[in-house]
């Protein structure tokens, strides 16, 4: 069954042609990786999925219903969550408080009722169980703008997962990271995402390759090549545009 589609997906910026004709194919409960070259459309592909654009032309399929347009907060109502390839955390709020608004919106209770929530002991626990997961539990009253790098990415990923979405849509989680803190990274993802359908947008091919059930190449906005992850390693178009260079 498949939990996410696009068919015939096109967008365009100002008569500049991005995507063309994408159609792409999730199941549920697998870990799909995009990958391609820079400027490959990878994550206009994401915001065409998430609401953030609206496509030109083509369809977005989510859970069976036709999603084209729907805004980002009613995706989220319905079960997709998605970080995004620069941090967007808020930085003024402690972690606690970023992971506790995103409970909050699986509740579907407002952020303006915060003098409030202090009372609501199971919003508290949840909140505290996730911090604990994402290993920031000794950070909870740190404002988030000042964790490290590294924290701040496993913040977003503990934002992202704090609606318990069905659909994780994870945009490079990876990127400017460690060594250390990918591994770290990695393993996380793979602990909390236990169950659940993701898509990641991905450059580092140990990353890809150690999480990903299916891959799809996107190069110069069309789908190159989809498939198991061997089967793309030894796909010689797609050496020739992308894997080759990213490995040398």
């Amino acid at each position: 069954m498949n939990i996410l589609e696009t068919k015939g997906l096109y967008h365009d910026f100002k008569g500049l042609k991005v995507l063309f004709d994408i159609n792409l194919e999730i199941k549920k409960g697998e870990r799909h990786a995009i990958i391609g070259p820079n400027g490959a459309g990878k994550t206009t592909l994401f915001n065409l999925i998430t609401g953030t654009y609206v496509p030109k032309k083509g369809r977005v399929f989510f859970k069976g219903k036709d999603v084209t347009g729907s805004q980002p907060e009613e995706l989220v109502r319905q079960g997709m969550g998605r970080s995004f390839q620069i941090t967007s955390i808020f930085s003024k709020l402690t972690a606690f408080q970023n992971i506790r608004i995103g409970i909050l919106s699986k509740r579907g209770i407002r952020f303006n009722i915060f003098q409030y929530v202090d009372d609501m002991e199971d919003i508290t626990r949840e909140t505290e169980e996730l911090l604990r997961q994402i290993n920031l539990y000794d950070v909870r009253d740190v404002p988030a703008g000042i964790l490290s790098y590294g924290q701040q990415r496993s913040l977003e990923i503990g934002m992202a997962l704090a609606t318990d979405p069905e659909l994780v849509m994870l945009d490079e989680p990876s990127a400017g990271m460690s060594k250390e803190e990918i591994y770290y990274a990695v393993e996380l993802i793979r602990k909390l995402t236990e169950n659940k359908t993701v898509v990641i947008i991905e450059h580092d091919m140990d990353v890809v390759f150690s999480l990903a059930d299916r891959i799809t190449v996107l190069h110069q906005g069309a789908i190159l090549a989809s498939g198991p992850p061997q089967e793309i390693r030894e796909n010689q178009a797609v050496k020739d545009a992308y894997l080759g260079e990213a490995e040398e």
